[in-house]
């Protein structure tokens, strides 16, 4: 009597399960969609009459010192480097809610988005997908 087993796999390549590349593959592709962080390089700008960089000027005029970090007003973490300002969100924006029924709001006090009914801020909608 043959008996099958449907829970190994039976295809392999050189060596590698394809289940075992399967698995991998939808870890990176669900990896990859959580870490869709909105970001952005703002070139360096002179900061002095001749024209000498000395640090990076931030969209209010404050000079931050190369190697550092900050949050902005806007809920961005920054950092300043040679290179420019890099600075991705430091929030998730909901995206998968009844949007007839429900508004998101952003508060940057908390840098945190609450997602509530349009007619009861009071009440809270259920969110099903967030991006950042």
């Amino acid at each position: 009597m043959t008996h099958l087993k449907l829970c190994e796999p039976s295809v392999k390549s050189e060596g590698f399960n394809v289940k075992t590349i399967l698995s991998c593959l939808l870890v990176l592709a669900i990896s990859v969609t959580l870490s869709n962080a909105n970001c952005f390089l703002q070139p360096l700008k002179p900061g002095t009459p001749d024209g000498e960089i000395v640090g990076c000027h931030d969209s209010n005029g404050e000079l931050h010192e190369f190697g550092s970090s900050w949050r902005n007003a806007d809920c961005y973490d920054c950092s300043c480097s040679r290179s420019g300002i890099d600075c991705c969100s430091s929030f998730a924006t909901p995206v998968d809610y009844n949007e007839e029924k429900c508004v998101s709001i952003f508060s940057k006090e908390t840098c945190t988005y609450k997602v509530v009914e349009k007619d009861d801020h009071s009440k809270e909608c259920p969110v099903y997908g967030w991006v950042g």
